[in-house]
């Protein structure tokens, strides 16, 4: 009987360590649970980083051979759109680019046409004709000693800001503009650049929207041109004559700029896609004019810009990129005047 106390409080040791170690066991599994789940994620993330590592290769490479094919063309039999393959790195990559004169330049155009745009795309005719005047001043310098009347319309309509009244930097500075909605600059994105820098229009590969903002278009002349469109040569005489009432707008503007779309669809089902805008050097090594640039704001995913603030490449450089997007929206075109 006198052995019996020692014989429990050796039970009650052995219990307690078994406890112990029974926590510690659970601790230690926790742990490794986190463990895992922690390579995991990380494993995730490198690959997703790695997949966006490959993905910004592969659309530099897009943009080199793009600038490739089309610097060894004279600016005369330069194409102005075009399309190609190539594989690469375990994805396979499809490349577009269009000329950025296929759009209309909000710091060039001229009021008419910028009314018709918006009028094209559903605005009524004086509030399209009141949004124009507008842009024209948000990029008109105001004139010296004289009274700022384009700021004060601004500041009459409880803006907290005034115009810029110097070049718009970035066409989504469109949506800043008096009178332009958020919605109504959606519906105008896909139609305007900063960057073709002309009032010139390419009407063989202009969208049906601007084509039908020039002056003098009618909704037949309009259908009739988008039907012989593909058949037509480069020939100003000819497009001329297919325009007819519009065929001031028959000119053939040198494309220096174009617009580069990339799809990358890799070999895991992955799929990205970008937009880049790119200026094109002269290929001889000599400056070529410079114009001060943008600097955009976007709602996609990723945005990149030149840090030198110029639109046109220049010294050695064969092509300069102005503008990269990466997953952009895919444009909606809600076309009214085409059809009558």
């Amino acid at each position: 009987m006198q052995g019996l106390p020692q014989h429990r409080a050796r039970s009650s040791e052995r219990g307690f360590v078994i406890i112990a170690v029974l926590w510690i066991l659970i601790a230690l599994s926790a742990l490794a649970t986190i463990f895992s789940v922690y390579l995991s994620s990380s494993s995730r993330a490198l690959a997703v980083s790695d997949t966006s590592l490959v993905a910004d290769a592969l659309t530099s490479s897009s943009l080199e051979l793009t600038a490739y094919q089309l610097l060894l063309a004279d600016e005369k039999s330069r194409p102005s759109e075009g399309s190609f393959r190539f594989r690469l790195d375990n994805a396979d990559a499809l490349v577009s680019f269009t000329s950025e004169a296929a759009r209309i330049d909000l710091n060039a155009a001229p009021k008419e046409i910028l009314a018709n745009l918006f009028e094209v795309l559903g605005t009524d005719q004086r509030a399209a004709g009141d949004i124009a005047d507008r842009i024209v001043g948000w990029r008109t310098p105001p004139k010296a000693n004289s009274a700022d009347d384009e700021e004060a319309l601004y500041l009459a309509a409880g803006l907290t800001y005034a115009p810029r009244e110097a070049p718009f930097a970035h066409v989504n500075e469109l949506s800043l503009v008096l009178g332009v909605s958020a919605e109504l600059a959606e519906r105008v994105l896909p139609f305007v650049t900063v960057f073709n820098k002309s009032p010139e229009i390419d009407v063989l590969i202009a969208a049906p929207e601007v084509i039908a903002a020039l002056p003098g278009m009618t909704p037949e002349t309009l259908n009739g041109f988008l039907k012989q469109r593909e058949s037509l040569p480069r020939d100003k005489d000819a497009i001329a004559a297919a325009l007819g009432p519009a065929k001031a707008a028959a000119t053939l503007p040198k494309a220096k700029s174009f617009r580069v779309m990339t799809t990358l669809s890799f070999d895991d089902g992955r799929r990205t896609s970008s937009e880049a805008v790119i200026a094109l050097g002269d290929g001889k090594g000599k400056n070529t004019d410079t114009n001060t640039g943008q600097n955009p704001t976007t709602n996609t995913s990723s945005t990149t810009n030149t840090s030198a603030n110029t639109e046109t490449a220049k010294d050695n450089e064969p092509f300069r990129v102005l503008s990269w997007r990466d997953d952009p929206e895919p444009a909606t075109r809600p076309f009214k005047r085409a059809g009558g």
